[in-house]
């Protein structure tokens, strides 16, 4: 049944909120190939969208201002967050992180989907505000394919390589606190368990619209 339907003077009416989807991992996780993934034309057409945070770190190769992130300086990303423009905003790995507050809000008005691809610690903060938001978990197979993984990507120095491992491991240990947890051997599946968790959260209990099942149970 479509969250929408057409009310007498015909526009669209939301029955239930839209739905903020946090997917989090350790660095080489692969969580933002998940959400390249969860991000297709056809669900964009349907309203899903990609939240892009602010960052102060440098682009790395390939990337387009806007399209990843919008990458600023600090004294920019102070005065956001001094005026409440960031959800959430932490360091993580030396540089500063910020999920803009309104996007997320006009999805949850609208009913629609947001996609976060976010870092543990920014994660829990967005848990807090959002308490009612989908928390999945990326973990590699092993410890080694997450090594072979962040070499692989050659964007850190040898020093930088080292920190983000470290974190990495640190972060691994949390899955608990989190709903979900997707082990990401290959892709192709754990973008389909991310899809079905998706789809079968409004099931659960506390998130029935509940007008409607009191209609049908009385």
């Amino acid at each position: 049944m479509s969250s929408r339907r057409l009310s007498s003077g015909g526009k669209k009416k939301v029955n239930q909120p839209g739905r903020i989807v946090i997917i989090s991992s350790p660095s080489g996780g692969g969580k933002t190939s998940i959400c390249q993934r969860l991000l297709s034309p056809a669900r964009k057409k349907k309203g899903w969208q990609f939240s892009i945070s602010y960052t102060t770190r440098e682009k790395r190769r390939g990337e387009r201002n806007g399209r990843e992130y919008h990458f600023i300086n600090n004294e920019e990303f102070n005065r956001l967050a001094k005026s409440g423009f960031f959800a959430e905003h932490c360091c993580v790995h030396q540089y500063r992180y910020g999920t803009p507050r309104l996007p997320l809000e006009e999805v949850i008005r609208q009913g629609s989907v947001m996609v976060l691809d976010v870092d543990v610690k920014g994660a829990f903060k967005l848990r807090k505000v959002y308490p009612r938001a989908i928390t999945v978990f990326v973990l590699p197979p092993s410890v080694a394919a997450l090594r072979k993984r962040l070499k692989r990507r050659g964007t850190e120095s040898k020093e930088q390589l080292k920190v983000r491992f470290q974190n990495a491991r640190r972060e691994m240990k949390l899955f608990r606190r989190f709903e979900y947890v997707v082990i990401n051997d290959d892709l192709n599946t754990a973008v389909r368990q991310v899809l079905s968790i998706i789809d079968s959260h409004r099931c659960r209990t506390k998130n029935l619209d509940m007008e409607q099942i009191v209609k049908i149970t009385g």
